[in-house]
């Protein structure tokens, strides 16, 4: 199978590893690695990886991604870096990062007119316990003072399933300690990203963010600002 690919996206099909035909045919990025608390890269806990050179010229949005194990977060991840990248449905091509461990990735490409952080939070709600979440809270926290970590966020995306309908008490507890850390004021900068959606209205999962009293954005008329996200961009497509 010939994939027309577009312009520019070639060289990153040269230097990624080719995961599987497809189509889409899938590839795995080659991202660089820099490890912001300076230890080895099996003991690291704080991790940049960056994909393409960042523009100066360009602002830096900073999403952070805060939700369960097996909400869907890792494959949120990669199409937030294919729409930053200008993949499009047509080009038949799914671009992946190893999203197990990347704690930051960033992505720059001229397709939107700034560069992408997306600060990952690996592990919350595993079967390692609440002392486990609040390590990785830490953890957040230690990277706003790191050395080439980040300063600032624009966007705190709560991450669960369309389906969900009930929040329980330890993953309200964890959305409650990540986003208490920027104050009272960030409560606009807030939003729910539910994954696993079918396009309907999310009714169960509002209901659960309703129940949990969890504080996130509302638009003028009062009713939430959610996103959702299918999680069935990898599936095979059916060519004519």
């Amino acid at each position: 199978l010939n994939v027309k690919t577009p312009f520019g996206m070639s060289k990153y099909i040269a230097e990624s590893t080719k995961l599987s035909e497809g189509p889409p045919a899938c590839y795995q990025l080659k991202l660089d690695r820099v490890n912001l608390d300076k230890l080895s890269d099996q003991e690291s806990q704080l991790k940049r990886f960056t994909l393409g050179k960042r523009n100066p010229s360009y602002p830096n949005k900073i999403i952070l991604l805060v939700g369960a194990t097996g909400t869907g977060k890792s494959t949120l991840i990669n199409a937030l870096v294919n729409f930053v990248m200008g993949v499009k449905f047509e080009d038949k091509v799914w671009f992946e990062i190893i999203t197990d461990e990347k704690d930051r990735p960033e992505s720059e490409r001229t397709t939107v007119p700034y560069s992408l952080t997306i600060i990952d939070t690996p592990g919350y709600g595993d079967t390692r316990g609440i002392e486990y979440d609040d390590i990785i809270t830490k953890k957040l926290q230690e990277l706003f003072c790191a050395p080439g970590g980040v300063d600032f966020i624009n966007v705190v995306g709560l991450v669960l399933k369309a389906t969900e309908n009930r929040i329980d008490e330890r993953m309200a507890y964890i959305f409650n300690s990540v986003t208490s850390i920027f104050g009272k004021d960030m409560e606009k900068n807030i939003v729910a990203l539910l994954t696993h959606s079918d396009g309907a209205e999310p009714k169960n999962a509002l209901q659960g963010l309703e129940q949990a009293q969890l504080k996130y954005a509302k638009d003028e008329s009062n009713e939430p600002i959610y996103f959702l996200f299918n999680n069935r961009q990898k599936e095979q497509i059916d060519l004519p």
